[in-house]
């Protein structure tokens, strides 16, 4: 009986304390969200913690939690479950499952909408100045490294070398790995995600000190032949001058921002987005490989499923056009 009533006390104040938060966020007139961002130890949760000091230093009609996660699958995973309003994506994974591609195949999933795109981390194919390799089609035969074991990057390259015919004799394994394979000559290149675009990340900067390196540039023809067969797979146009003398290149992008649930009022996503572009000096503090993104030009230029109609209220508010590609159809 003893035991009965103590779970009952413990139950209750839980409930009497649970009740207070919540009360308490009412009583702010606050709406209380939860944002699903990554692993504390990864570099891109510093930027959400700065993005939702951006929001509620500025909106005072929301109170934006920041809740650890395992990272953009998780996210889209625990939205589904109405865990998290809103949250971090790698924004292929949502345009598979808005348009009901590959996982989701037969059955979309039109109920979590973009925000904002806050990194373009280009998928460099960093090859040995010495190899011979000009182009893509050059790697045909080749011992070449399409990305670490496991990784994004990897996938996203073998699908972009199978929509090319390309056919490199693949090496696989890690960072530490590659670069040796690299420095040893065992293989002509690799490729690396880069952290923005305004350096080299520094493995390959590693292999420079030791052999001169190149980074291949995608021609339009590419990219269309690409897309035709992976239309999620976004490109971007990386500036000459990322490393020495380096001309300016076209290549693919793994693209990272937020996305809501659609049922987020309209004039509460329109805060939030320009709440975190108007704050975006703190991200940059907290995030430096976003130094210099433009959000509302990226967010336009690549994101390539719809975004939400606060999302789009901000952008047009900017002068901006908002492409139909990303307005919602229902």
């Amino acid at each position: 009986m003893k035991k009965r009533i103590l779970i009952l006390c413990i139950l209750t104040g839980s409930l009497i304390f649970s009740g207070a938060l919540v009360k308490e966020g009412l009583a702010a007139g606050k709406k209380l969200y939860a944002m699903g961002t990554t692993q504390s130890s990864s570099s891109h949760y510093a930027y959400w913690v700065a993005a939702a000091k951006a929001i509620n230093s500025t909106v005072p009609e929301v109170n934006v939690t920041v809740v650890e996660s395992q990272g953009a699958m998780d996210n889209f995973k625990r939205m589904e479950k109405g865990e998290f309003d809103l949250a971090l994506s790698i924004i292929h994974i949502h345009y598979q499952a808005y348009y009901g591609l590959e996982a989701w195949k037969g059955k979309p999933v039109r109920d979590q909408l973009a925000l904002w795109i806050y990194q373009a981390a280009p998928q460099n194919f960093v090859i040995r100045a010495d190899s011979g390799v000009k182009t893509v089609y050059d790697l045909e035969g080749r011992p070449f490294n399409p990305g670490m074991r496991g990784s994004g990057t990897e996938k996203t390259v073998e699908k972009i070398l199978d929509a090319l015919k390309v056919k490199p004799k693949l090496y696989r394994g890690g960072l530490e790995d590659t670069v040796a394979a690299m420095k040893d000559n065992k293989i002509v290149g690799y490729v690396k995600s880069g952290a923005g675009l305004v350096s080299l990340d520094a493995s390959s900067l590693d292999i420079a000190t030791f052999t001169p390196i190149q980074v291949l540039n995608f021609t339009d023809e590419d990219i269309k032949k690409v897309n035709a067969k992976y239309p999620y797979l976004s490109t971007i146009e990386v500036p000459a001058g990322i490393y020495k003398d380096l001309p300016a290149y076209k290549t693919f992008a793994i693209l990272v921002g937020a996305v809501a649930n659609k049922d987020i009022p309209e004039d509460l996503a329109y805060k939030m987005v320009k709440a975190v572009w108007e704050g975006f000096d703190m991200q940059v503090a907290a995030f430096p490989s976003c130094k210099g993104v433009k959000i509302p030009k990226l967010t336009l230029e690549t994101c390539p499923f719809p975004l939400h109609p606060g999302a789009i209220k901000y952008y047009r508010e900017l002068g901006n056009k908002v492409p139909d590609r990303l307005i919602p159809k229902d």
